[in-house]
């Protein structure tokens, strides 16, 4: 293993204390005033942090160009975070929120917006509170747009950004097809922004400091740091800035290092995949690198399994998780998700004959990409990468039943979520 990464901090404190608005300003300053900050970003190469990785600058010059008098743009700052593998975004906004505050006053001037909303689960009530603190420290703030802070239901597909926008429309929070998307019929049929917090906490530093100075770090493809969700077989399990491009072993090396030899990573969060230790250990986290060993971020989770951590366990709680979180707005996902969790289950338990090993990766090919939304498409990539990395283990459980690791206490967590869309 290498020697840890140097640790960069640009996102969290040193301390993990929540920054008041004026240690905020003392450290900072406040936010340049005039416009021009989308090319910036454009510069400075800024990609999403919520999942999909899109430009920045993109992004908000659709949002731009669809304002007008009569339908001006509303900037919305998502921090639900309902990928339970992930506590980022909330670390972020617990003590830091003034960072992501100020981007979303960015983002605002620069689209021409007049709401702008900042979206947090209401399983989170300490956070709530905080936020709420916030936003007061800064009211009356010259010139600042009054930030609405709207409770999310605590519900997996709530934070994708056509259930925020059906949130904001006062509809149940479960996606749409698309299109149209936010920035062309948004919150009430209004051009809508929809970042991740961190995205905006980075747009922030980048106003501040430059393009320039956010390519400093990173990959001369993917500039900048990322917060990551590092968790299961570490030490020290918890949430990480590290630059582009730092190799999964420095990661777990920061973390305290692996507490047993690892056997599987899994990388992006639940809608991510599994992949073989041996495979990913020496990768840099570097989006273009992981795609080409089929991975991606996504969440922003680094999840290790051990030996003798059961990894056909592991994925049968998972995708029964993800199987009851469905919208159950369309038949992939209220027939074919439950369909894919229980036979797999069932292979798991030693209650299925061969045919269901066959069944299951055929399943994970013909459900993909006929979902009203993206969940069916997450859910079967997890699912097929489960079938291959833990292929031998798999027909063992089929042949036998449970293995002895499988009684161990679960490594990746799948709460069961209270009902309700609102």
């Amino acid at each position: 293993m290498s020697a840890t990464a140097p640790a960069v901090s640009r996102l969290l404190p040193s301390a993990p204390a929540v920054e008041s608005y004026a240690a905020h300003l003392a450290r900072l300053g406040p936010v340049p005033a005039g416009r021009g900050l989308t090319g910036e970003l454009h510069r400075a190469g800024l990609t999403g942090h919520g999942g999909a990785a899109f430009p920045v600058a993109v992004k908000w010059r659709a949002v731009a160009s669809r304002v007008t008098r009569d339908h001006p743009a509303v900037v919305v700052a998502d921090g639900a975070e309902t990928e339970p593998a992930s506590f980022k975004d909330r670390t972020l906004l617990a003590l830091r929120p003034h960072l992501v505050l100020d981007g979303v006053q960015l983002a605002a001037r620069e689209v021409d917006a007049t709401r702008a909303v900042l979206y947090v689960s209401r399983a989170h009530d300490a956070l709530a509170r905080t936020l709420e603190a916030a936003i007061r420290e800064r009211s009356g703030a010259g010139g600042e747009l009054p930030v609405e802070l709207v409770l999310a239901p605590t519900r997996y597909v709530a934070g994708e950004e056509t259930a925020i926008v059906a949130r904001l429309n006062g509809r149940a929070a479960r996606p749409r097809s698309v299109p149209p998307r936010p920035y062309e019929n948004g919150v009430a049929g209004r051009p809508t922004l929809v970042n991740n917090v961190e995205t905006f906490a980075h747009t922030a530093l980048i106003a501040r400091f430059g393009a320039e100075w956010f390519r400093s770090v990173g990959t001369p493809d993917s500039p900048g740091t990322t917060l990551l969700t590092v968790s299961g077989a570490v030490h020290r399990p918890g949430v990480q800035e590290v630059a582009y491009g730092t190799r999964v072993d420095e990661i777990v090396a920061a973390a305290g290092g692996a507490t047993a030899e690892p056997t599987a990573v899994l990388v992006g969060g639940y809608f991510g995949r599994w992949i073989a230790a041996d495979r990913v250990w020496t990768l840099g986290v570097d989006p273009g690198v992981l795609r080409s060993v089929g991975l991606s971020l996504g969440a922003g989770v680094i999840a290790v399994l051990p030996r003798g951590r059961c990894g056909v366990a592991e994925s049968d709680r998972v995708l029964a998780f993800l199987a009851r979180e469905s919208a159950g707005q369309c038949g992939p996902c209220s027939l074919g998700l439950p369909a894919l969790a229980e036979t797999f289950h069932e292979v798991a338990m030693g209650m299925a004959g061969p045919p269901a090993l066959d069944r299951l990766a055929r399943w994970a090919l013909e459900i993909r990409g006929r979902g009203a939304c993206r969940h069916p498409d997450g859910a079967t990539l997890f699912a097929a990468s489960a079938l291959e990395v833990f292929a031998d283990e798999l027909r063992r459980h089929q042949r036998h039943g449970p293995c002895r690791d499988a009684t161990e206490p679960p490594l990746l967590p799948t709460p069961v979520l209270p009902p309700g869309w609102r």
